[in-house]
This record gives structure tokens, C-alpha cells and sequence, in this order.
């Protein structure tokens, strides 16, 4: 490796970071704060989820998907309650505003995706997909694990 450029995990880091900020230009139309999208979309139908799974989901910390649906329930999106099972854990499930956004973000993610792979062949694609899975495969196990 000559560069710092030249690494692809810095490519993959760039790829990365202008499709989200082209995703959050979006989802700001919409009136959705980053990574509220991928709660909305993990409430489809009425099921509802107990928060942890969400924590686990958006592999982030309790506080920061605890402030996250604060605000969401404030902007009417979730609602919060009690499980009925378990009186420790919360429930969360999408409000009828929040189910509404749910099919705006997917044309969202739609389009971005299309054009991500623009002027690919349906075979580039599936060799991409297969080869960054292996990717995250190989950074998620341990060496010699797979």
C-alpha cells in the first residue's frame, strides 16, 4: 500500500459516509433525524419491539436509542409502554405518522441504491453484494473461526 487513499477500507469509509449524507439529506425532508429511519422501518405491521432489541439493532448504546425515541415520541412517530409480560421492559411501536414515513424511506433507499449500481451488470451487482457480505464476515469472526 502506497497512499492512504489506496486502502479499501478507506474507500468502503468514503462510500460509506456520501451515501448516508445523500440518505440524510432526504430523510431531513421527511423530518427524520439520523438513524430514526432504520427504527420506523424495524416497526413494519403492528408489531411492536422491546427497546433492547432496537439497542442490539442499531448496534448503538441504550442512552442513545433511549434519546432517540424521546424525540421521536415527541414528533408523534412511536409510542412507548410498558410490556405486558415483562413490566421492566418498554415496547415500541410506530404511530400512524410513523408507519406513514415508513414507505417514503424505502423509495428513499430505493433510489439510492439504484444509483449506486448504475451502470452495473446484474452479475457486477452480485458479485459486490457477495464480496462486501464476505467482508463484513471476516471482520465480525475471529481469524480461523470461519
Amino acid at each position: 500500500m502506497n497512499k492512504y487513499d489506496d486502502y479499501i477500507g478507506v474507500l468502503l469509509y468514503n462510500i460509506s459516509k456520501t451515501q448516508r449524507n445523500m440518505a440524510q439529506a432526504e430523510f431531513n425532508q421527511l423530518g427524520l433525524h439520523a438513524g430514526q429511519e432504520r427504527v420506523l422501518l424495524s416497526l413494519t405491521d403492528d408489531a411492536s419491539r422491546v427497546q433492547s432489541e432496537l439497542v442490539n439493532d442499531l448496534c448503538v448504546e441504550p442512552p442513545t436509542v433511549t434519546k432517540m425515541l424521546q424525540r421521536m415520541e415527541k414528533a408523534g412517530l412511536v409510542e412507548r409502554h410498558q410490556d405486558g409480560e415483562d413490566g421492566r421492559a418498554t415496547r415500541v411501536s410506530a404511530t400512524a405518522q410513523g408507519k406513514a414515513l415508513q414507505e417514503p424511506i424505502l423509495e428513499i433507499w430505493n433510489d439510492l441504491e439504484k444509483r449506486m449500481v448504475a451502470n452495473m451488470s446484474v452479475t457486477e451487482q452480485t458479485l459486490l453484494r457477495r464480496l462486501l457480505m464476505q467482508v463484513l464476515t471476516n471482520l465480525t469472526t475471529e481469524p480461523g473461526e470461519a
